[in-house]
This record gives C-alpha cells, sequence and structure tokens, in this order.
C-alpha cells in the first residue's frame, strides 16, 4: 500500500493519513458487520445505506477498489441480489485486512 502517495494526493502528512486509514479501518470493519446483519435480515435498505456509507469515506481517502466494492454492494442490493453483495463485502475485507497489516508494518 502506497500510503505516502495516498496522503500526498489528498495533500496530508503521512503521519495524518495513517491516522485517518487507522480510523477508517476500524469503522469499516464495524460496517462490515451492520452490513452482513442487514444482509442476513434481507434489510436491503440498511445494507445499501451502509455500503453507501463506505464508499463515500473510501472514495474521500482514495482507496478506490473498496470505493467500487462498495458501489458494487449498492447496486446489488438495490437488485435484490444479496448473494453479490456477500461476495463483494468480502472482497472488503479481505482489502481491510491488507491495509491492517500495512499498517502494522509502518
Amino acid at each position: 500500500m502506497h500510503f505516502e502517495e495516498l496522503a500526498k494526493n489528498l495533500e496530508l502528512e503521512e503521519n495524518e493519513f495513517l491516522e485517518l486509514i487507522g480510523l477508517f479501518v476500524k469503522t469499516a470493519y464495524s460496517d462490515l458487520n451492520k452490513l452482513q446483519s442487514a444482509i442476513e435480515d434481507g434489510d436491503t435498505e440498511k445494507a445499501a445505506r451502509v455500503a453507501h456509507s463506505i464508499k463515500g469515506t473510501s472514495a474521500n481517502l482514495g482507496l478506490m477498489g473498496i470505493f467500487e466494492l462498495a458501489k458494487e454492494i449498492e447496486m446489488s442490493v438495490q437488485e435484490n441480489d444479496l448473494y453479490g453483495a456477500t461476495g463483494a463485502a468480502k472482497r472488503i475485507e479481505e482489502q481491510l485486512d491488507g491495509i491492517a497489516k500495512a499498517l502494522v508494518k509502518k
């Protein structure tokens, strides 16, 4: 993960960006739990809201891979494709795991 480059794109110092990314990871894990619960309950409105939140925050931080997956979840739940949403959520979790590991190395 190129934290320095992402920070520069946002005109932030790397340590500031790392703090924001750390907060994002914690929040996104929590949001993924909410998303999974909403999917299990068949609550497509809640799932769409949570995905939208993840999408917005990831876009603001320049995490376009997560942004695209959250966008995919939004579209999937709008089409009542909860299986597709679950798969995309799993891929977001994998990306978050990668970011968390990279943060530990910093």
